[in-house]
């Protein structure tokens, strides 16, 4: 929806429809396989950064650190998980608008294109796209971690006398579903503009200049609209995914933390 604009699909459902009706079930999974590979080192790598930012502003002392420190480490962690969430996502993006009808080449996985990208324009046909990823990670982990964060605090002090490592699992990915829609409310446009860049016919040249004119075709095309468009299903999309994500890494942390006492 991102890229196809209003002139392919009116919407959500629409898209949905369209999709099973000209490429069956299975089309609903194109682009699957970037995520599948990468998911587990992209996630690795973002929540160590976090952590890691952390402690650089608090130090080992173990005071719980502020929502504006939290802010800063997610913002932080955003700019470091980007080396691994920008090939990820270029991967992805490519092969879910790929139709076999189009007319240009057309990619059994990541891998193939992955291989046909860098042979065509190397390490930067890989990277393709790096910056706007950057400009989108920023703001959306900075949200990310602090929305989570700030929701898990309140429920703590409603329910264990502000002790959050006994919060049950409910609480955990009711404060992570947050988390995930604070990340699209603060970074959704920048989404938009960072599938466009790494959908183009070439990766662009340097500077940074193709974001803006990236923006400027979204808003000729559709105007600001143009920028929220998929909004609603990555939104109802991150609420099981991030609720399960932040559930999962609050309770392996205890339980790690546990087998070391």
């Amino acid at each position: 929806m991102q890229i196809e604009g209003t002139s392919v699909f009116k919407g959500p459902v629409d898209c949905m429809m369209k999709t099973i009706k000209n490429e069956g079930i299975l089309g609903l999974y194109k682009g699957m396989g970037s995520p599948l590979l990468g998911i587990a080192a992209v996630n690795s790598l973002l929540f160590w950064a976090y952590s890691h930012g952390k402690r650089l502003q608090t130090g080992s002392s173990g005071i719980e650190p502020t929502l504006g420190q939290i802010a800063i480490a997610g913002a932080g962690a955003g700019i470091v998980n980007s080396i691994l969430a920008s090939p990820v996502e270029l991967l992805k993006v490519r092969l879910q608008v790929q139709y076999s009808d189009a007319g240009s080449a057309v990619f059994s996985g990541p891998v193939a294109l992955g291989r046909h990208l860098a042979s065509q324009f190397g390490l930067r046909g890989i990277m393709w796209g790096f910056w706007a990823t950057v400009a989108r990670e920023i703001p959306a982990y900075a949200a990310f971690y602090t929305a989570f964060e700030f929701t898990k605090r309140r429920f703590a002090h409603a329910l264990t006398d502000g002790d959050a490592s006994k919060l049950g699992v409910a609480p955990l990915m009711i404060s992570g579903s947050a988390g995930g829609i604070g990340y699209w409310t603060a970074s959704y446009p920048l989404d938009v503009i960072k599938s466009r860049v790494q959908n183009a016919a070439a990766p662009p040249s340097r500077g940074l200049g193709y974001m803006a004119d990236a923006a400027k075709a979204v808003y000729s095309e559709q105007g600001m609209r143009g920028f929220f468009r998929g909004y609603s299903t990555s939104v109802v999309r991150s609420i099981p995914a991030a609720g399960v994500t932040f559930a999962v890494y609050e309770l392996t942390i205890r339980a790690l933390n546990q087998g070391g006492k």
